[in-house]
């Protein structure tokens, strides 16, 4: 566990009054309550309880899965697979199967996309020794992104 890590764990464990208010499950989670908001929105966190006067409470459970969603996005998962990973991770008969298909599917489109980023910093590359970088005006670089 990180330094960071055993840090949010300490201050989790030094919540003593649940519900919590949405700044401190903010807090204790890493997302801003913009997206926390938006988070429930999306039905990622399920039914919040609320005041009589309409305000948001947070519980320990809700804390874990903003944390569990926050890790996700840190990995890079869309949110449709976030939710679909949430949904696994609350449901006890779940097969595993399920979950690594859904990593396994992310990890090949991060794939492409790191192929894809290295064959443009290939063509980044060749074009940078093409440029002579000089008072003139001609330039191969704009030369090329003038004619895909």
């Amino acid at each position: 566990m990180t330094t960071t890590e055993q840090a949010s764990e300490r201050a989790l464990a030094a919540v003593t009054a649940w519900p919590i208010s949405i700044g401190q499950a903010a807090r204790l989670s890493g997302i801003s309550p913009k997206m926390l908001r938006h988070y429930e929105s999306l039905d990622l966190l399920g039914a919040v309880h609320r005041t009589e006067n309409n305000y948001r409470q947070y519980s320990l459970a809700d804390v874990h899965t903003l944390r569990f969603i926050r890790r996700a996005r840190d990995m890079g998962f869309s949110l449709i697979d976030i939710a679909e990973l949430v949904g696994l991770w609350h449901n006890r008969k779940r097969s595993s199967a399920s979950v690594k298909r859904i990593a396994q599917k992310h990890q090949q489109a991060l794939s492409e996309r790191i192929e894809s980023l290295q064959a443009m910093q290939r063509s980044l590359d060749t074009l940078i020794c093409l440029c002579p970088g000089d008072g003139r005006p001609d330039c191969p670089i704009l030369d090329d992104l003038a004619h895909p």
